[in-house]
């Protein structure tokens, strides 16, 4: 099996902690072969993805000097069985064509995880709103008097952009309404730009934003419980939060039930889902970490179940 990976450039990784790697690490275990390539190696022609790759191979991630890579030239991405897609948001417009590239391989019979079109359909935070038995009341819109009436509902909300990863530009608004006007000025650009409203969840301060991995819906039995610091309302780890890694519960498993046809039939075979007490907030679809963090206190081989899955998916599709 060839394996290729559009990631972020190497010099941008923590590769200790980087699930790509451990992903890259699993498939060479398995005896495959991998190459890499990023946004500026990609490009079109004729109808068909190319990059300009390299070969890669993880030697000790917890180094400087952890990996070794040797060029591969120009290929047709048509060569590969497998590609990840494992390029880190902002999902832009680049984002988007890179998808588009990646679409065309996998017209050609490659198996591309996760599938490009489905990237581009599942905003990470609107794609909850699907399965409202698993969620906690939420809205989506840009008018400033409709998401003043939610808080005015539920007197302790979460205010956040439906485009943020990592925490960033997430607010929340208590029962004394501090800077309410302004938060929503300002998330929504005068009005322009829609937002998501969640009922707040206490939980989030004692049990933590547990991320649960699933492989092609099926969940992981432990998740990363990320508990925020004091005087944080973020539960992610680049925001300071402390992570636990924890067995999941029966609630877990029926949101992960509710959310599973839709994952597969969709062609998201690696997700992660961030669940606060007994309710989903999101699931991310792009690029979901925290691999390395669970396989390292449970001995679970996340990574290598992920390549072993998708290898026998693409033995069925040769036939």
């Amino acid at each position: 099996m060839k394996i290729a990976i559009l990631m972020d450039p190497l010099d941008k990784l923590i590769p200790y902690k980087d699930s790509t790697v451990a992903m890259i690490k699993a498939a060479h275990a398995q005896g495959y072969s991998c190459s890499y390539f990023t946004q500026q190696d990609l490009f079109c022609r004729d109808g068909a993805a190319y990059a300009n790759l390299n070969a890669i191979v993880i030697k000790d991630e917890n180094t400087s000097d952890w990996y070794d890579v040797s060029p591969l030239g120009e290929k047709n991405l048509n060569e590969f069985d497998i590609i990840l897609m494992r390029k880190d948001p902002p999902f832009d417009l680049e984002y988007i064509y890179a998808t588009y590239a990646l679409e065309l391989a996998a017209k050609a019979g490659v198996i591309v995880a996760n599938n490009p079109q489905s990237l581009r359909d599942a905003n990470e935070k609107f794609f909850t709103l699907n399965f409202p038995l698993c969620c906690p009341k939420t809205i989506v819109s840009r008018d400033i008097n409709r998401l003043r009436g939610f808080w005015h509902e539920m007197k302790n909300v979460i205010f956040k952009p439906l485009e943020g990863m990592g925490g960033r530009a997430v607010f929340h608004v208590d029962s004394d309404a501090k800077n309410l006007s302004v938060i929503l000025e300002v998330l929504t650009h005068g009005q322009s730009v829609s937002i998501m409203a969640q009922q707040y969840i206490p939980e989030i301060s004692t049990l933590g934003d547990k991320r649960i991995i699933l492989i092609n819906g099926e969940p992981v039995p432990f998740a990363l419980a990320r508990i925020p610091s004091k005087g944080e309302l973020r539960g992610n780890l680049a925001a300071g939060a402390t992570g636990k890694v924890v067995a999941i519960n029966d609630r877990d498993r029926f949101i992960c039930k509710e959310i599973a046809p839709s994952l597969k039939a969709k062609g998201l075979y690696f997700v992660g889902i961030d669940v606060i007490g007994d309710y989903l907030t999101e699931i991310n679809v792009t690029s979901p970490t925290c691999i390395k963090e669970i396989s390292a206190e449970t001995g679970l081989d996340i990574a290598g179940e992920y390549i072993k899955f998708l290898v026998d998916l693409r033995k069925v599709k040769k036939g």
